[in-house]
């Protein structure tokens, strides 16, 4: 082989091995690890029931979301160490002390499997399974007290995973329950508004037909007086219909009421002057997003709500 036949030849092995430098050095998000190993955690959940949210949880915490030494060499996701009577394949490194053993496994399901074994086998585990199992605070709770960690913020540190990406949804998912994730009703007369004086409001300024107009959480708005419908107010404030309905997340054929608040802008994904509200007895999510200005969708991720609230629940507005 002369030379110039060789530099085809050691041009592909460069090649090779900057592709496999890359491949090592991949670090999968949190949210590929969700997508990557939902569905095992909710096929754990039905054989098991262990909450899904908290297997995944468990995951993205213990394992780095699947980056750890433990994760990427022992397929091993939940930190579980060997322990007495373990007979699979083990793999040795450091933690709370020197070259500790732990379980190692051919796949990462093998993991997740022997996770939920972990826990439905051991008697110190067995009030978990007295919990409710779409509580999955309770859980959190329960996992720590069982001493499954060391780190006493464990449970909170679970909680603001399965908050942050919504993991509690793979929960109802797993167990075929409704989730709703837009609007709390379809009929138009359950747009119900939670009356409220003007006055509360600051004025702003005026149409063109002398209508105040206010501004609540930052949004522009009117209250909408006897008679009025949206194609006329459209007209007055020089805006599409569409945006009217669009802006208020009213249905198509809505019929407005004396007094509803009707805003001209796109609603907040947050208030900036309130912290919470005590839904009361008839109120709807949309009413109460209506008085504070806030995206109904975005009230409902920020609550975790996948059933019909229920009077007296307190709802995070921020």
């Amino acid at each position: 082989m002369t030379r110039n036949d060789t530099l085809p030849v050691v041009f592909l092995s460069i090649l090779l091995s900057i592709s496999a430098l890359l491949n090592a050095q991949k670090k999968f998000t949190s949210e590929e690890y969700i997508q990557q190993y939902k569905e095992v955690a909710m096929e754990k959940m039905r054989e098991y029931k262990i909450p899904a949210s908290i297997t995944l949880a468990q995951g993205i915490l213990e394992s780095g979301s699947g980056n750890s030494l433990l994760a990427t060499k022992a397929n091993n996701h939940f930190g579980i160490k060997c322990h007495k009577g373990w007979n699979g394949a083990v793999f040795h490194t450091d933690d709370d002390e020197k070259n500790e053993c732990f379980r190692a496994y051919n796949k990462p399901d093998e993991s997740f499997k022997d996770h939920s074994l972990f826990l439905t086998e051991r008697p110190r585990y067995a009030p978990l399974f007295t919990l409710d199992i779409m509580d999955y605070k309770a859980w959190a709770q329960g996992l720590s007290k069982a001493g499954y960690a060391t780190n006493p913020r464990y449970p909170e540190l679970l909680i603001r995973i399965i908050e942050r990406y919504d993991l509690h949804q793979y929960d109802h998912l797993a167990m075929k329950k409704k989730i709703i994730v837009k609007k709390p009703v379809d009929k138009i007369e359950d747009h119900n508004f939670i009356p409220i004086n003007p006055t509360e409001f600051e004025v702003v300024g005026k149409s063109s037909k002398g209508r105040y107009i206010h501004e609540n959480n930052r949004r522009k708005l009117i209250f909408a007086l006897e008679d009025d419908q949206i194609k006329n107010l459209a007209s007055e404030f020089a805006i599409y219909s569409w945006q009217i309905v669009k802006y208020n997340e009213f249905d198509k054929k809505e019929k407005l009421k004396k007094g509803q608040i009707v805003y001209l802008e796109k609603k907040r994904r947050r208030s900036y002057t309130h912290d919470t509200h005590v839904l009361k007895e008839g109120e709807s999510l949309h009413a109460v997003s209506q008085l504070y200005g806030i995206r109904l969708k975005r009230l409902y991720k920020m609550n975790h709500i996948y059933e019909t609230p229920k009077a007296g629940m307190e709802l995070k507005l921020r």
